[in-house]
């Protein structure tokens, strides 16, 4: 199996496995308990909060850990209106379904929701942004890294339309976290473990002092008292080594995706067009679409080759992707699209290999079809 699909979830570290190891076997202990084992298992929660926070990046924040981004962009939305009077959201037509879909419950509530559009390239319209931002406007959020399509949001010129009008800025950093610097004017910022070679089911969301939202759980106030809930030690050592080994790899890690992407292009060669834009975009992901293709038919064939058509969370739907959508394709070539990820533990010959099937199916289906 050759493993291209780096946006759904990325290989565990086997740093990351190891260093995990102890904290559900030996180490056990609940982290707050007064105990010695509790205060040893409190204090590998403190050092992996530190090594996130290094990572992060960012000034006069911290943060608190959560089951994953779903979750830290639910309370992060949520949360923030609920210590606000203003009763409107700005958010992008591109945007992951954790923003989208509570945006959409929030609606349903009373709230004002704008979905701001993008162009061809996947780029928000900054023009409706700056006639959308008003002094009703309660929080902005935005992706970082688009999960589907790889383009990297002006998130910065964005948090400074929020702050000129009062509101918060909320940065979905999942695919962008490890990958690309960080935006210097987030107020919040959700993340998630699995997507920097980390397990799943733990994320967080940094937090701007003065911009803590209200609590979604209610219980013992764990987590700075605004996310109550029993931590896991392992979940939080391995994020915390996730996050430490992103930071020490970052240059490495970036010039072997630059690298990745070159021979991948190269490898599929004429007939494939990149969807959104080829320079404003992380290149560890690679959304491309050809003309009569029919995508799911592709990734049914090639078993041997984990790709996706777009967001793991949407698989299966049978709706074209909202995404591939909003920057102007029509249902015919968003089903003609794929994407391929590929990252740290991607090799140039396993890559090159890849592509060549890939290609080779796609023509093949392409001549039986004509």
């Amino acid at each position: 199996m050759i493993y291209l699909d780096y946006q759904a979830t990325t290989p565990v570290d086997p740093a990351v496995a190891l260093a995990m190891r102890p904290w559900i076997e030996e180490k056990f202990a609940n982290p707050h308990s007064p105990s010695t084992w509790g205060r040893e298992a409190a204090a590998a929660v403190e050092l992996a909060r530190d090594r996130i926070l290094t990572a992060v990046g960012l000034d006069e924040g911290r943060f608190a850990f959560t089951s994953g981004a779903t979750e830290a962009l639910n309370w992060a939305i949520r949360g923030t209106l609920e210590r606000s009077e203003r009763r409107k959201i700005v958010t992008i037509a591109t945007e992951h379904a954790a923003v989208l879909d509570t945006c959409e419950w929030l609606e349903g509530r009373g709230y004002q929701v704008v979905r701001l559009p993008v162009d061809r390239d996947g780029l928000v319209d900054l023009d409706e942004a700056t006639l959308a931002i008003d002094p009703r406007t309660a929080i902005v959020a935005a992706m970082l890294v688009n999960n589907e399509i790889g383009v990297i949001q002006p998130v910065d010129t964005l948090a400074e339309l929020a702050h000129r009008a009062g509101a918060v800025m909320l940065c979905d950093a999942v695919q962008g976290f490890g990958r690309v610097a960080l935006p210097d004017g987030a107020d919040l910022v959700a993340l998630s473990a699995h997507k920097v070679h980390g397990p799943k089911g733990i994320g967080g969301l940094w937090i701007r002092r003065g911009h803590e939202p209200r609590p979604l759980l209610h219980g013992g106030g764990q987590e700075h008292g605004l996310r109550s809930g029993t931590q896991s030690p392992m979940l939080c050592v391995g994020f915390g080594e996730a996050a430490r080994i992103a930071t020490e790899r970052a240059g490495a890690d970036h010039a072997h995706v630059e690298r990745l992407w070159q021979v991948a292009r190269t490898t599929l060669g004429e007939g494939w067009t990149v969807n959104g834009s080829v320079e404003a975009r992380y290149r560890g992901n690679l959304n491309l679409r050809r003309d009569g293709l029919d995508a799911a038919r592709l990734v049914a064939d090639l078993r041997n080759i984990a790709f996706s058509l777009g967001s793991a969370c949407a698989s299966g739907s049978g709706r074209p992707s909202h995404v591939l959508r909003a920057i102007g394709l029509a249902d015919r070539e968003a089903r003609s699209a794929i994407r391929l990820g590929f990252g740290r533990f991607t090799g140039e010959a396993e890559l090159q290999s890849a592509c060549r099937h890939i290609d080779r199916v796609a023509r093949e289906q392409q001549e039986w079809a004509a």
